[in-house]
């Protein structure tokens, strides 16, 4: 599915795919990388109340607290 949707990007004329996904999301982080995002920032602090998350999030026992952004040029 998801190279059916970055071929159909590419044929739309778009040049690169970014997605963001907890840094706690282990399973997320490996899905990318495997099918060719690379790291590109991590935004520190951003699951916060302030932006409309509960306290207290965690994934696997990681603390859920930035958002790790991936990039893939097409």
């Amino acid at each position: 599915m998801v190279a059916a949707v970055l071929a159909d990007l590419r044929q739309r004329g778009v040049h690169r795919v970014v997605v963001g996904t907890a840094n706690s999301s282990i399973g997320a982080l490996a899905f990318y990388q495997k099918v060719g995002f690379r790291l590109s920032r991590i935004e520190r602090d951003y699951f916060t109340a302030e932006r409309g998350y509960p306290d207290g999030l965690e994934e696997h026992g990681i603390p859920m607290r930035d958002m790790v952004w991936l990039e893939m040029d097409l």
